[in-house]
């Protein structure tokens, strides 16, 4: 029997807008503890505003939405920073401050969300780095870093409150291949490891393919989950996406 204690996000026949306009109807989802998802579809099929409507960027204003604990219908605008506390958030475009070293870019949000003791920071600033493989780069700037080691720091950032689960917004779309590759290993391990749960938007079917999860197809103002049987009835864990539905970066 299933806990619903273990769903971290869930829609149920929720509509999601972009703006003033609803791109997907109908939507219902449940992400669990240690899930892996990814959200595929083509440009402007509505995955990046399912992301947003989950970390209340956009408003859920028919059906119902829950993360982390909170109603996404219901939420007011004081409780966002607590929602996104719960959260790690990675986007395709780092989104660092480029004028603070690694270091203190990791401290403004380890004391934008309450800490204030300068020595757990300094400890839990080490500890984050050490796991995304960072740990010689505290004091260097972002544009000292390639694009792949701004990445990780990205994702080390995303894990300083021990989130429930990481949204990732196309992390590797930025990405040459190998560096993408490496990315990909550094979250199937925190997924792995720490059983973080992760919601990722992607537009590299390779990607889904050689690491696994629960895939969500956006089309036709529709977000599905997608299964693929075997001749046994088994469900295989891989894609078999529709031919009409090309992926793509979405706006």
């Amino acid at each position: 029997m299933e806990d619903s204690r273990d769903i971290i996000i869930s829609f149920r026949n929720a509509e999601i807008v972009n703006g003033e306009n609803p791109v997907i109807y109908g939507l219902d989802m449940d992400v669990r503890k240690g899930d892996f998802v990814y959200i595929v579809g083509r440009v402007g099929s509505g995955k990046t505003s399912i992301i947003r409507t989950i970390i209340a960027e956009n408003p859920l204003c028919y059906g119902e939405g829950r993360a982390c604990g909170f109603d996404l219908g219901t939420i007011r605008e004081k409780d966002i920073p607590y929602l996104r506390r719960k959260m790690g958030v990675v986007f395709q475009d780092f989104q660092l401050l480029m004028d603070r070293s690694v270091e203190d870019n990791l401290s403004f949000v380890l004391n934008a969300t309450g800490w204030k003791d300068r020595r757990q920071i300094s400890c839990r600033i080490s500890e984050v780095l050490e796991a995304v493989g960072m740990s010689s780069k505290a004091h260097k700037m972002p544009h000292q870093l390639s694009g792949g080691e701004q990445q990780r720091i990205a994702i080390a950032r995303s894990l300083l409150n021990s989130p429930e689960v990481i949204i990732a917004d196309e992390p590797t779309g930025n990405l040459d291949p190998d560096t993408a590759e490496g990315i990909m290993q550094l979250l199937t391990g925190i997924n792995r490891e720490r059983g973080t749960a992760i919601v990722m938007v992607t537009h590299n079917k390779s990607i889904v393919e050689r690491y696994p999860g629960r895939v969500f197809v956006c089309s036709n103002e529709e977000c599905k989950e997608l299964v693929r049987k075997s001749p046994d009835g088994q469900d295989t864990g891989c894609v078999e996406e529709p031919e009409n539905n090309p992926e793509g970066n979405e706006r």
